[in-house]
């Protein structure tokens, strides 16, 4: 099969032909390390983890590089302000080393507990400030850029094709905004080292041709996946934030030191909404999955809940969205543990739906419903059917394979707890039954009163 993907760039849907048949090159815009991922950041990398899963189950070798931003990135996206780091630093009473550390490790985490696929490489921007340096020389030699009091910024104006990525050319990304200038020429040129400024010691500067500073945020991840991929890979992906500036400029930076692309597609995933507006920490919305979890969800609810929505729609997360997600991951569970064990043939008219699904840009709600059209066909023996179950969730990643054909068993002590648990509702001893209810949920367990007695999951 075909797959076609939706390319930012050319803002077509097309058909999608590796550069290298059979071999992906997949660039991802990695976090900022200084503070959590939210669930927003979270939606993109889920993004992501579908992408390489559909071409992996259609056969393609891919190379995953995924930047770690853990310099560079001002709390300005307009090259004005603290370094992100520096700011975790002041906030945490850690070195910044010591905060791009803590928050890299927090993320893979929160990466394991959604079962996004680690990436082939995770690449330092700090780990690669010789090839930045470079990458700025090749840009300085060939005529795009200019120096100021506090450093070297790519002059927009010098080419031509600037903010065709985003669907404005540069003149029309000018009019309206609103930046610091500065000593800027343009208000879309932006910096690619930055000087220390003077007086200040930071945690993290470097000596470079122009100067002790540091790169700007944009460059890195032109430079890095240069190194990895090559001057022009196949996919670039990230938030719809980053169309404007930061991928807008990546590609300047690349067009301009070596006159490629960077990338052949550029895919991008919606915002996630909450409550139907912005989050943002200054509203109090904006969730991690361990505050997820104090609110008694488990991460994979949050995986399915993404998985109902098309990565190129908007996504309005409320509890009681999570709570649908989670009960309907659970009733999946439930069923499919009852079902044989996978058998040596699955269910090819289905497997060949499923597909078709995801190959037509990344189709998560179609490939949902066929999932729910094969839990009710009563007609199809479950051997069958847990077979393809598992190929479903090659790309769904609901890590069904530790469920399908496993009756759920609960230990003496559990059923103990259940059984006084029982015995206190018939009292109408509340508080005891909630007690035991928290204990129960202690040993990996929960329950559910219903009109036929207790369910445990």
């Amino acid at each position: 099969m075909n797959l076609h993907f939706y390319n930012t760039r050319t803002r077509q849907r097309q058909v999608f032909e590796p550069i290298k048949a059979g071999r992906v090159g997949l660039y991802t815009c990695g976090p900022t390390v200084y503070w959590f991922a939210h669930i927003g950041n979270l939606r993109a990398y889920l993004f992501a983890d579908v992408l390489r899963r559909t071409f992996e189950l259609n056969g393609f070798d891919v190379t995953h590089i995924m930047n770690i931003t853990d310099v560079g990135h001002l709390v300005g996206d307009g090259d004005e302000g603290e370094d992100k780091l520096e700011v975790g630093s002041k906030r945490d009473g850690k070195t910044a080393w010591e905060i791009a550390e803590f928050y890299t490790q927090a993320f893979l985490k929160d990466s394991e507990r959604l079962n996004i696929l680690p990436a082939t490489k995770y690449t330092n921007a700090t780990d690669h400030i010789p090839e930045q340096i470079a990458m700025i020389e090749a840009l300085e030699k060939n005529g795009y850029t200019y120096k100021t009091s506090d450093g070297i910024y790519f002059d927009t104006s010098k080419l031509e094709s600037y903010g065709r990525l985003g669907g404005q050319k540069a003149e029309e990304k000018e009019a309206g905004v609103r930046v610091e200038m500065g000593e800027k020429k343009n208000t879309t040129d932006f910096a690619l080292w930055k000087f220390s400024p003077k007086g200040e010691q930071r945690q993290m500067e470097w000596d470079s041709p122009w100067g002790i500073g540091f790169p700007g945020w944009h460059i890195e991840c032109s430079a890095m996946s240069t190194k990895y991929l090559g001057r022009t890979f196949d996919i670039h992906t990230g938030g719809v934030d980053h169309i404007a500036v930061h991928h807008e400029n990546e590609l300047a930076q690349t067009r301009g030191a070596y006159d490629t692309l960077q990338a052949n597609f550029w895919m991008h995933s919606e915002f996630l909404t909450v409550d139907g507006g912005k989050m943002s920490k200054s509203l109090g919305n904006l969730f991690t999955l361990d505050d997820l979890a104090q609110k008694g969800f488990e991460p994979l609810a949050y995986r399915y809940l993404v998985l109902g929505a098309h990565y190129r729609s908007k996504l309005n997360f409320t509890c009681e969205a999570l709570w649908a997600a989670q009960n309907a991951l659970h009733r999946l569970r439930s069923i499919v543990r009852e079902w044989d064990k996978p058998g040596d043939v699955g269910c090819a008219e289905f497997e060949n739906d499923f597909l078709a699904a995801v190959n037509d840009d990344l189709n998560t709600p179609q490939a949902l419903s066929l999932v729910w059209k094969l839990v009710d066909d009563k007609e199809l023996p479950t051997k069958a059917k847990s077979r393809t179950l598992l190929f479903f969730d090659r790309i769904l990643g609901l890590r069904l394979d530790d469920v399908i054909g496993k009756p759920l068993i609960i230990p003496a002590e559990v059923q103990a707890l259940i059984k006084a648990r029982d015995a206190a509702r018939t009292k109408k001893d509340w508080k005891t039954s909630d007690t035991l209810r928290d204990e129960i949920i202690s040993h990996g367990f929960s329950v559910m009163d219903t009109p036929e007695g207790t369910k445990v999951r």
